[in-house]
């Protein structure tokens, strides 16, 4: 909402220069942003400017390594200082009657769908990167790999229609 009142009807030929002056380090800065919730918005309106300006495959390759990185710290955060939050978490009614109503095969793939959409639009990627990191069963590795896929993807769609407009 800051972001459509801050960047709504205006152009910031300033912050134009500066951002497409920094080539692709603008990118990667995007991508970091990016990944944060109150971030992602301003984000979003940078990375549909540099479309209009840069190779779309390696603004978005750079992007998207910017988010896996903010999605790491994320990651890492969650997995280390909120172990024992999450184990709480896991024990409140609302999970307890999820669980028992849905089968253990599907909201395996339930939770996964849902982080993975979180994780590759600009909606608040903290929540997917905190539903993967609950789970167990995925390692660092195969959480960046995805993280990247899913986020990279996202830029693109972006990076491709900041190019059409």
């Amino acid at each position: 909402m800051a972001a459509y009142i801050l960047f709504a009807n205006r152009s910031y030929p300033a912050l134009n220069e500066a951002l497409l002056g920094q080539g692709y380090l603008g990118s990667f800065l995007a991508g970091l942003l990016y990944a944060y919730a109150f971030t992602a918005a301003p984000a979003t309106f940078i990375l549909l400017m540099l479309g209009r300006e840069q190779s779309l495959l390696w603004a978005g390759l750079v992007a998207g390594t910017g988010a896996l990185c903010s999605d790491l710290i994320i990651f890492h955060f969650i997995r280390q200082g909120f172990s024992d939050e999450t184990q709480r978490l896991s024990q409140e009614k609302v999970i307890q009657t999820i669980n028992r109503r849905v089968p253990d095969s599907i909201r395996k793939y339930l939770y996964v769908a849902l982080a993975s959409v979180l994780i590759a639009s600009p909606l608040p990627t903290e929540l997917g990167v905190t539903l993967m990191a609950s789970s167990t069963n995925i390692s660092s590795e195969r959480f960046a790999i995805t993280a990247y896929l899913l986020h990279t993807s996202g830029i693109f769609v972006i990076l491709y229609l900041g190019s059409l407009i």
